[in-house]
């Protein structure tokens, strides 16, 4: 279990809390939710009965107004014991409460925030068919027509948005032409049941099975000026400084996993004998965990303090980068070491290394892959000219 350094009582307490829930109540119930493909209103709402809907959301608004280690350890802890889970908890509020509280007016918290820190859900759409890590190249179009926008086109891979308990997505749309020859991106609130708009529920996933996931499509869906997001022509900036804060949610991700796998295959590897004794006796098993501890000893200490210059609201985009690049490839060395540890019982569903082996994937390239964490952490270095 990860040690206390540099942790208050009450950031203790609610580690120790979600994890008993996760250990609990998710645990026992992951694995079937998993091979069917099915979102659980039930853990979803024991997630909001513990404030972990509302963690960032101000007390004003009935959130639990937490502070981003402690919202950190929350997803770390139920990211250890499963990745769906910990997605539905990181996706809501990194990136569904997150930029309504960022650049949200008051008429829009107060209409919005009440119930999604009590267990409702919200989208960020972003991602389309031919725009993801260049969010630039957005396709989704909203026109001026006198006070309303009308909005089309769609997007992809939406964690948390086709839900019968998803109110709405933000949803980045192309709106005009900067002075520069760019698109003007802007944000708008578009709500679950407006005309034209549809969401539908995304299945066949390699991993996170038991999170939703949905596509989004617009047809001359249609909103006020009131439904924008902030400043017409922020959209692309209020983009970036989410995705800064939600990489340190898929930051927390990885850590879990890899804790889980790591206590998983050091259990197996002290009970399982070849020749006599444990297989942990074997320094080819014996360093593989040996470097997953060193990763989890380094990383933990480096996405906390990153956490905490967020809190600061210090610029953390290149720090960020690094925690979730970082953490990302530890889930991946420690699934892969768990695997091999666990050697054929590891190919089966009926241990968890199978499922470590697949929910860490996504980590890779959710929330920017690890290649675009390197292009933006040498760009912080002035390694390129753009």
């Amino acid at each position: 279990m990860p040690l206390n350094r540099n942790l208050n009582e009450d950031q203790i307490l609610l580690r120790d809390t979600v994890r008993k829930f996760a250990e609990e109540e998710i645990y026992h119930k992951a694995k079937e939710l998993d091979e069917k493909e099915e979102f659980s209103y039930e853990l979803t709402q024991g997630m909001a009965d513990l404030g972990l809907l509302g963690a960032l959301i101000p007390e004003e608004y009935g959130g639990s107004a937490l502070d981003y280690v402690s919202y950190i350890i929350a997803v770390e802890e139920i990211a250890r014991i499963d990745g769906s889970h910990g997605a539905t908890v990181a996706a809501h509020n990194s990136l569904g409460t997150g930029p309504l509280i960022t650049f949200g007016n008051e008429e829009q918290k107060k209409k919005y925030l009440p119930k999604l820190a009590t267990g409702n859900l919200w989208g960020f759409g972003l991602t389309e068919p031919e725009a993801g890590s260049d969010a630039g190249n957005t396709q989704t179009t909203a026109e001026k027509d006198g006070d309303e926008w009308v909005i089309n086109g769609s997007k992809i891979f939406i964690t948390n948005s086709a839900t019968d308990k998803t109110l709405g997505s933000t949803v980045l749309a192309k709106t005009g032409t900067s002075a520069n020859g760019k698109s003007e991106l802007t944000c708008f609130i578009v709500e679950n049941d407006a005309r034209g708009f549809t969401q539908k529920e995304m299945h066949g996933k390699m991993m996170w099975r038991a999170s939703n996931t949905g596509e989004l499509y617009f047809e001359d869906v249609r909103v006020k000026d009131s439904a924008i997001l902030g400043k017409r022509g922020d959209g692309f900036k209020q983009m970036l400084a989410t995705l800064d804060k939600g990489r340190l949610s898929i930051a927390a991700m990885g850590l879990g996993l890899a804790q889980g796998a790591f206590e998983y295959m050091l259990k197996y590897s002290k009970e399982r004998k070849t020749f006599g004794k444990p297989i942990s006796t074997y320094q080819a098993n014996a360093f593989k965990m040996a470097d997953v501890e060193m990763g989890l000893e380094l990383s933990r200490p480096y996405l906390y303090d990153v956490c905490r210059m967020a809190e600061e609201k210090l610029n953390i985009t290149k720090e960020g980068a690094i925690a979730k690049l970082y953490c990302s490839e530890l889930a991946h060395t420690a699934a892969n070491h768990c695997v091999q540890i666990l050697g054929g019982y590891g190919l089966m569903k009926e241990y968890d290394a199978e499922k470590y082996y697949r929910d860490q994937k996504l980590l890779e390239i959710g929330e920017g892959t690890s290649e675009i964490q390197r292009i933006v952490i040498a760009r912080a270095l002035g390694c390129f000219d753009y």
